[in-house]
């Protein structure tokens, strides 16, 4: 603000401590000629003319010389032909002017105590008689007006227990010097001395706050729940603040294959997809890209065409060649596996990768610090060429010597594998991953978990002690369910989240629902609200719903492992901001998420798309078939429809030569039973008109 500090007192007032203390803290003092306020005042009388901001001179104005005459003494050298007026105010005798009309004030001060101003105009160069004048008339024209008194005439008020009149000298005794700036200064230097804290200040400040934020969010309780039956189901539950975040199932005879290694070899090749596919012992063949084929399976020279990254698969793959590949993708209904000549083997901290020298980190670890340790410890590690390294999150925070351990166990397994696959004819399995139990142990157990409870007493010991080696400060996290008087499941009251997974509809707090429809192409998800109670509150209930579906959605979608395109339908909003809530609560509640993911905004017809990776079977595909009577649509003709069909056929067979008597028609047990009940007398009338009988007879192999 260069008006406070250019702006020079009066030369009437150079002598007055108290007009130096006023320079010094930022305040406007009153050091103007009473002759100079007189002059103004009877101005402005003649023509009372509103202030900018019924403050008076608190904004820009605030420290510039308060009369009309003192202002041209500080601005001679422009405005000469005005300083003597300005010299002859400063020498005329105050008590010689009388105050105007607008000046008229009570003389005890407290008959109208001062109050603190609502905010800071910017007034601009009025003198001060004029800012009083039009504060005191607008003051009688609205009795709120009184509380825009300046702060300044509040302080010296207070202090000398009345306002003197406008015209009436003041003697420099009975001005006080004000207080120190700390402790003197005006509410509008208070919020000027706050609005100037520095940049690092509110950096530091708001740092601290998201660290509290992310302190608080890693303290909210995780547990792992691993309920088995021995040599035929595993289920993994992993719950927050006793909400079911992700669900995982395996049953040993749909063993899962992903992570898998086999030995195979090229079945055909495709020229068209630019594809081979592979045998490796499964019910179809895998399916492999060129992009997915390890120069080192290529054979006899590749010439690369223009622009092209991979030369033609037909060029450098035959029939019959052996390959060693690994399951990316399961196989899903009637497509085989995706597989990769590209080989990888998780371990607790690190990611063995064969074929590709990447040296790597998480990209979920965003500590810069923490990624360049990391960083520092592959390079002295240093692993041989061909093999890359690539820390998980994991890794955070371990030392050296756990990190250089975990990546030792792998080595040597990698060695153990290339040795089999070297001996195994194809195809064959050379390497199986874990199973769920220890898998889960390894890629999902955290220190933000807490509890793990398992429920067999053999899988108990085997976590336990894989545990007591990532965890040695946690030796009692691990926990066994022996009560056998309730499931595991029952006893923390996670049996009816489960049991939702599998449901086509979710219900939300507010009364609204979740409907996941499934198709070939996509999986759709339409929200339904709830009761809505009036117009006026349409847009907020749409909000708040839109807002609990999104939380819920992503969990969902995590739960029943949907991939592909998903497309949802939320509820219309027109406030654009709104729709950016929305969209805000979707993308941060992905960050979460284990599968990589691609989310797009809200359309103008209120849909979004999302693209998720698919991480292996769901708990829904591995634990479900389709229902036998809709042939899974979900729907089915009724039984109206069907026995009217069935009596269509008899009346055909009934007509053609030769039909045997009496005629059986084989029917399902429930449509038999509908029209014995409800067309024995068509039947029977249809049997005479034809010269025949009709028996209807119960197969339990039809529907």
């Amino acid at each position: 603000m260069n008006d406070v500090n250019d702006t020079q007192a009066p030369p009437q007032a150079e002598g007055s401590g108290a007009a130096q203390s006023g320079a010094q803290s930022g305040s406007r003092q009153d050091t103007t000629p009473s002759d100079a306020r007189q002059d103004n005042s009877q101005q402005t009388s003649a023509k009372p003319k509103r202030s900018r901001g019924r403050r008076g001179g608190r904004g820009r104005g605030r420290g510039k010389p308060a009369g009309d005459g003192a202002a041209e003494a500080l601005s001679q050298s422009s405005q000469s032909s005005q300083s003597g007026q300005a010299t002859q105010a400063g020498n005329s005798t105050p008590g010689a002017t009388t105050p105007p009309v607008a000046e008229a004030a009570p003389a005890n001060a407290e008959a109208v105590p001062p109050a603190k101003p609502k905010s800071r105009s910017r007034g601009r160069g009025k003198s001060a008689s004029a800012k009083t004048a039009a504060k005191d008339m607008n003051a009688a024209k609205d009795p709120n007006a009184a509380k825009d008194i300046d702060a300044s005439d509040d302080a010296e008020a207070a202090k000398n227990g009345s306002r003197a009149a406008p015209g009436a000298p003041k003697a420099p005794s009975a001005r006080q010097p004000r207080q120190a700036r700390d402790s003197g200064k005006s509410k509008a230097a208070a919020r000027v001395g706050k609005s100037r804290e520095t940049q690092d200040e509110r950096d530091e400040r708001d740092a601290g706050a998201d660290k509290e934020h992310v302190d608080t969010k890693k303290k909210r309780a995780k547990k792992m729940f691993i309920g088995v039956l021995p040599n035929e189901l595993v289920e993994v539950v992993l719950t927050e603040e006793s909400t079911v975040q992700e669900y995982y199932v395996e049953m040993l005879h749909q063993a899962k294959t992903k992570g898998n290694i086999y030995k195979g070899y090229i079945h055909n090749i495709d020229s068209a997809l630019q594809a081979a596919f592979i045998n490796y012992g499964a019910e179809r063949n895998g399916f492999l890209q060129i992009d997915e084929v390890h120069p080192e399976y290529y054979q006899g020279a590749y010439p690369l065409k223009k622009g092209a990254r991979y030369p033609l698969i037909q060029k450098v793959l035959r029939s019959g060649q052996e390959v060693l590949v690994q399951v990316v993708k399961e196989p899903t209904g009637k497509k085989g596996a995706f597989v990769t000549c590209y080989l990888s083997l998780p371990g607790r901290y690190f990611v063995y990768t064969l074929g590709r020298d990447q040296q790597g980190v998480s990209r979920k670890i965003e500590d810069e610090k923490e990624r360049e340790r990391l960083k520092s410890a592959i390079e002295q590690i240093g692993p041989p060429e061909g093999v890359g390294l690539i820390v998980r999150t994991a890794g955070i925070g371990r030392a050296k010597t756990e990190l250089v351990r975990d990546y030792k166990v792998l080595h040597r397994l990698w060695g153990e594998i290339k040795k089999k696959a070297q001996t195994e004819k194809a195809p064959a399995l050379v390497y199986k991953e874990l199973d769920l139990a220890v898998r889960a142990a390894r890629d999902y157990l955290t220190p933000e978990v807490t509890e793990v409870w398992v429920d067999d007493p053999d899988t108990f010991e085997q976590i336990k002690d894989y545990v007591a080696l990532a965890f040695p400060k946690s030796p009692n996290m691990v926990r066994l369910h022996a009560d056998h008087d309730k499931t595991m499941w029952e006893r923390f009251g996670l049996t009816r989240q489960v049991e939702q997974i599998y449901s086509r509809e979710v219900t939300l707090p507010s009364g609204g629902r979740l409907v996941f429809d499934h198709t070939e192409a996509l999986t759709s998800v339409d929200i339904n609200s709830g009761k809505i109670g009036g117009e006026q509150s349409f847009a907020r209930m749409a909000q708040k719903t839109n807002t609990e579906a999104a939380e819920e959605i992503v969990r969902q979608l995590k739960l029943r492992d949907i991939g592909g395109q998903i497309v949802i339908d939320f509820i219309e909003m027109k406030d654009p901001k709104h729709i950016r809530d929305v969209e805000k609560v979707v993308k941060q509640a992905m960050k979460n998420d284990r599968a990589r993911t691609d989310v797009s905004g809200i359309s103008p017809f209120g849909l979004m798309e999302l693209v998720r990776q698919r991480l292996g079977s769901s708990a829904i595909s591995v634990s479900t078939e389709p229902c036998p009577c809709c042939g899974g649509t979900g729907i089915r003709r009724n039984l109206e429809w069907q026995s009217l069909q069935a009596m269509k056929t008899i009346h055909r067979l009934l007509r053609r030569p030769g039909c045997p008597n009496p005629l059986q028609m084989p029917l399902g047990q429930e449509l038999a039973i509908y029209m014995l009940n409800n067309k024995r007398e068509l039947l029977t009338e249809m049997g005479a008109r034809l010269d025949n009988r009709v028996e209807i007879v119960v197969d339990t192999k039809l529907p």
